[in-house]
C-alpha cells in the first residue's frame, strides 16, 4: 500500500511537471530522437548510453559505505527501459562519485562522461552542492549544460534528493533553493528536469516519514530511488 502511495505521489508530481515544463524538455518530445533509436530492431539499431553524473546518490551509495548499484536510481531507469523497449541496446554509464560537488564534476567532465558519447546526460549535483553555494553550483552547472548542449546531448537536470535534517516542507529551505535555480536552468537552456525534490516532498505533504524513504540521512533506501527512477521515467513515456 506504502508503494502504491509512493508511485501515485511520483505520478501527480510528474503530470505538474508536464504542465508546467510543457515548453522546456517537454516530457513527451524532449526525448524523441531518441526514443525513435529505441524502438528500432536489429540490424538497424544502435547501443544507446544513458550516462548519470553526479554524487553519491546515483553512484548507488545507502548507508557509506554500502553501495547497492542494482537498487540505485540508474540501473531501475535502465531496467525499465528495457521493459518498454526490448529490443533496444541500452547502457546505463555511472560517473559518479561519492563526495562530489558539480565543480569537481565539471573539472572531470570532459574525460569522463563526454568520452563515453551519451544519448542522455543525467546531472545530479544539488545536494552536494549546499557545501559551494547556489552561485559557484549555478556556473559549474552551466558549464556542463553548454559543453553537453554543443554536442548535441540532451541534457536532464535532477533536483535534489533529501537530507532528513532539512524540513523539506519548510518554504525556501536551502535544497528548495538548488531545486528552483535548476528550474531556471531547466527553462534557460531548454532542457529536461526531473524533479526528485517535489516527489519527496509530495510524499511528506501526504504525512509519510521520509526516513521510510532513506537509508541513511542523505541517501535514499530502494523505496526512494524508485521515487527519483519515476521523475526520470515520464521521458521515456512510462511511469
Amino acid at each position: 500500500m506504502r508503494m502504491k502511495k509512493l508511485l501515485l505521489a511520483a505520478w501527480l508530481c510528474a503530470g505538474t511537471l508536464s504542465t508546467v515544463y510543457a515548453q522546456v524538455g517537454d516530457t513527451a518530445a524532449y526525448l524523441a530522437g531518441v526514443k525513435a533509436e529505441l524502438v528500432k530492431q536489429w540490424p538497424k539499431n544502435r547501443t544507446i548510453n544513458l550516462v548519470f553524473h553526479g554524487h553519491s546518490v546515483p553512484s548507488g551509495y545507502f548507508r557509506t559505505p554500502d553501495v547497492r548499484t542494482m537498487d540505485a536510481y540508474p540501473i531501475q531507469v535502465l531496467a525499465a527501459v528495457k521493459e518498454r523497449f526490448p529490443n533496444a541496446v541500452v547502457n546505463a554509464i555511472t560517473t559518479s562519485i561519492g563526495g562530489e560537488n558539480s565543480e569537481q564534476g565539471e573539472k572531470r567532465f570532459k574525460k569522463d562522461v563526454l568520452v563515453h558519447r551519451p544519448d542522455v546526460l543525467f546531472i545530479d549535483y544539488a545536494l552536494n552542492d549546499r557545501g559551494i553555494g547556489l552561485e559557484r553550483s549555478r556556473k559549474a552547472m552551466e558549464k556542463m549544460i553548454r559543453l553537453a548542449l554543443k554536442k548535441h546531448i540532451p541534457v536532464i537536470l535532477l533536483t535534489p534528493s533529501p537530507d532528513l535534517q532539512v524540513d523539506l516542507l519548510k518554504d525556501g529551505n536551502i535544497l528548495e533553493q538548488h531545486a528552483s535555480q535548476l528550474k531556471a536552468l531547466a527553462a534557460q537552456y531548454k532542457i529536461g528536469l526531473a524533479d526528485s525534490y517535489a516527489a519527496f516532498k509530495a510524499v511528506a505533504a501526504q504525512g509519510q516519514p521520509l526516513k521510510e524513504l532513506m537509508a541513511q540521512s542523505n541517501h535514499p533506501n530502494r523505496q526512494g530511488h524508485t521515487l527519483i527512477a519515476q521523475q526520470v521515467l515520464t521521458y521515456f513515456g512510462q511511469l
